[in-house]
């Protein structure tokens, strides 16, 4: 793929692929918007460390794999929409037990209940992702509308991380924690909701299914790919772990905004390898103001720069595992996707927490490293071998 931009077709954008859109929104605003509040509740109200805080990141982390092997044979035994709406529930069933922790306060043994919540949540988060994302939203388009579909619907995922962490702040200082426990079930609830009243087409399963595989799972062609935006992501979970304020989300959304924009107009005719590389120069560029510049303006610039490259970083990227793919790989190459969005993310963050005692400032030049040594393996490396080995 040498284009900049993916075309729009207002074929695509019919009532089945909007619920998908909107239903993978609201599941993912059901995991950010605890981005922010978990760490303040955790301190606060529970008296854990730093040290606690980063564990139960790092549980979610390792709980996006948990089922992943499993989802080809799920979704060609079961009913596609059924497997995501039983995850999507038992993502609300997990959120529910929060409820629960704040009833105790005995840290030595509600601590590992709590690793154990994030880590199930996780699981059931990375599976209901990539049933949606790898399988539901393309079957509710064309076959030669499915790129454009994987791209805008991800999109819809992206905002939710500016979007997710402003309405758990709000919520959590306005009503407390039990409100945004109440909102992630919710959610959860409208997004299976959406999904149960979308239909789907009836596919026969396979013969000689395996009941574990990695179809639908990781691509392993991609792995260059994945550990380069797992480094970014990583990077950016490291800024998110900063306890960052209401409005930083907010101009977060607004960087968000431009790079859809920049897509379309700035880009459209660019070289290809300038996209990424111009988004990781942003991404570095906000850090670097962040790390010298005390003035106020900088907490309205900054978060400006980190959306726009993350907004960029993430649709490129996507693509970029889209036309490695095979045939019959591209739902592959989604979940691949997503678990390096989701799990760099949420390793960055458990790497901040746990590294909290080094202060803000070395954090800050922690992520300015590793963006770097990211930008590194794209330019020098990542790139070129793309670009010899993309199928489409």
């Amino acid at each position: 793929m040498n284009t900049q931009s993916t075309p729009v077709h207002i074929k695509l954008w019919h009532r089945g692929f909007w619920m998908m859109s909107i239903a993978n929104f609201l599941v993912a605003m059901s995991v950010y918007i605890f981005l922010p509040v978990i760490p303040e509740w955790m301190a606060a109200e529970k008296s854990f460390t730093n040290v606690d805080t980063g564990i139960s990141f790092f549980a979610f982390a390792l709980g996006l794999f948990l089922l992943g092997p499993f989802c080809s044979y799920l979704v060609q035994r079961y009913r596609r929409n059924k497997i995501c709406i039983t995850s999507i529930l038992s993502m609300a069933a997990c959120a529910s037990a929060l409820f629960l922790f704040e009833q105790e306060s005995n840290h030595s043994w509600v601590v590992w209940l709590f690793y154990l919540q994030r880590f199930l949540f996780g699981a059931f988060f990375g599976l209901a992702q990539m049933v949606l994302t790898s399988t539901l939203v393309i079957d509710t388009c064309e076959s030669f509308l499915r790129t454009e579909a994987n791209h805008s619907a991800s999109w819809f995922s992206r905002l939710s991380l500016s979007i997710g962490p402003m309405t758990g702040l709000l919520l959590y200082h306005a009503l407390g924690f039990d409100s945004v426990v109440t909102a992630a079930i919710v959610t959860c609830v409208a997004s299976c909701m959406l999904v149960a009243s979308t239909k789907f087409p009836f596919r026969a399963p396979e013969e000689g299914l395996h009941h574990l595989s990695l179809d639908r799972f990781f691509l392993t062609r991609g792995t260059i790919l994945f550990v380069n935006l797992l480094i970014i992501n990583v990077s950016i979970g490291i800024l998110f772990s900063l306890r960052l304020p209401f409005t930083f989300y907010g101009f977060l959304m607004g960087g968000f905004l431009l790079a859809l924009l920049a897509q379309h107009f700035v880009f459209r005719t660019a070289d290809l390898k300038s996209e990424v590389i111009s988004a990781l120069m942003f991404i570095m560029a906000a850090i670097l103001l962040l790390l010298t510049h005390d003035l106020q303006s900088v907490i309205f610039i900054a978060p400006l720069f980190i959306g726009f490259g993350v907004g960029i970083v993430g649709a490129r990227f996507l693509l970029f595992f889209i036309k490695l793919s095979r045939h019959c790989q591209r739902g592959t190459s989604q979940s691949t996707f997503m678990l390096a969005w989701e799990s760099g993310i949420a390793i960055g963050l458990g790497i901040g927490f746990c590294l909290s005692a080094i202060g803000h400032t070395l954090l800050l030049v922690l992520s300015l490293i590793l963006s770097a040594v990211a930008l590194g393996i794209y330019h020098f490396y990542a790139h070129s071998w793309f670009m010899s080995h993309k199928n489409r």
